[in-house]
Order: C-alpha cells, then structure tokens, then sequence
C-alpha cells in the first residue's frame, strides 16, 4: 500500500502562528524599552501637553 501524502497545511499554518507571536513579543519589548526610556507611562492629549508646555514656561 502506498502511504497518504502528509499535508504541508498544518506545518505552514503553524509556522505563520509560530512567526506572527515571536513578532508581537518583540514590539511589545521595543515598546516597553522605549516608554522607559521616554518615562511615559499613558498617551498624553493636547490639553495636558499644553498644560504642562505652560507649567514649565512660566516663570515663578
């Protein structure tokens, strides 16, 4: 009896996976370092940029 050709499907779907959360753990590293460096812990909006543009433009 012949043998069943093995499907390449399930190798290729894994390997797709495997590569997709090796790249997904490598932008959140990247990201982490660079919030550390920046020492930004949240996304800052205009109005609070702003406030603090002023804060530190004003002379006392």
């Amino acid at each position: 009896m012949a043998e069943k050709p093995k499907s390449m499907v399930l190798g290729v779907v894994a390997a797709a996976v495997f590569a997709g959360l090796g790249r997904m753990v490598i932008q959140k590293i990247k990201a982490d370092r660079a919030a550390r460096d920046r020492r930004v812990t949240f996304p800052l909006d205009a109005e609070t940029r702003a406030k603090i543009s002023d804060a530190l433009r004003t002379p006392r």
